[in-house]
């Protein structure tokens, strides 16, 4: 269960990155109010899948999610440059990911 509950709090970190850009430096009132539920709930999810992964693991998976989902979100929905070198930087953070994940005991 705890892996469910990290993959949950990583999309939810997705969530409210997106937000907060929305909420264009929290002057927005609702992207601002949507920004702290979403980030309440991501770190919810992350400390209840900490009881069982460890630190490393955890935060690592958790922010490796956001960061590639923040990085899609950008170009596919933000119009953000997409480059050569941003996509081998997301592979590589995925290569990680997946090692981060084949070496955990849990």
């Amino acid at each position: 269960m705890a892996w469910v509950y990290l993959i949950a709090a990583g999309l939810l970190e997705i969530v409210w990155a997106f937000l907060m850009k929305q909420s264009d430096g929290f002057t927005r009132l609702w992207p601002s109010i949507g920004t702290i539920a979403f980030m309440v709930g991501s770190f919810g999810l992350l400390s209840l899948a900490m009881r069982t992964l460890p630190l490393g693991t955890a935060y690592t998976i958790w922010t490796g999610v956001g960061a590639v989902g923040a990085f899609l979100v950008g170009v596919t929905i933000l119009g953000e440059q997409l480059s050569i070198m941003r996509v081998v930087a997301a592979i590589l953070i995925v290569a990680g990911l997946v090692a981060m994940k084949m070496s955990s005991t849990h």
